[in-house]
């Protein structure tokens, strides 16, 4: 092999190196950008509890951000694997950080779930326990009467 082939390889490994940290990187942003925004999670307009749960489930929805950190995880193995990157500790720590949030937006989207499936019931036998009480309280007033 020559002189200018082996050249040109490294030359193409480097360029290669190059785009697939971009790509790494643009992955990245894509998954953060999917990710729902602060406010979406913070804020509401519902009118009661349920509406509230319902909205803060819909609000912590992760969208498409799984599937841009699972690109981004698979370019920077591929890199990691190639001996690709000089320094890909950044990477490597934006990735946990991401794949936290995601945990923790799932963790959080169960959590109002199991909610949103508890108020109602919770509310249903406290009205029942009122009309117990109230029961109680009109047999209580006739047997003064």
């Amino acid at each position: 092999m020559s002189q200018a082939t082996l050249g040109d390889d490294e030359e193409l490994f480097g360029e290669a190196a190059t785009e697939m940290r971009a790509d790494v990187e643009s992955s990245l942003a894509d998954a953060w950008g999917a990710l729902p925004d602060a406010d979406d999670v913070w804020e509401t307009d519902a009118d009661n509890v349920l509406g509230v749960l319902n909205g803060l489930n819909s609000a912590l929805e992760v969208g498409d951000a799984e599937a841009h950190l699972r690109d981004a995880k698979k370019w920077f193995t591929m890199g990691q694997r190639a001996d690709a990157f000089d320094d890909a500790d950044d990477l490597k720590a934006e990735i946990a950080d991401l794949e936290a949030a995601i945990a923790d937006l799932s963790r959080a989207s169960e959590q109002v779930g199991d909610l949103t499936s508890t108020i109602p019931a919770l509310r249903g036998t406290l009205e029942d326990a009122g009309l117990a009480d109230d029961a109680a309280d009109d047999d209580a007033d006739e047997a003064e009467e």
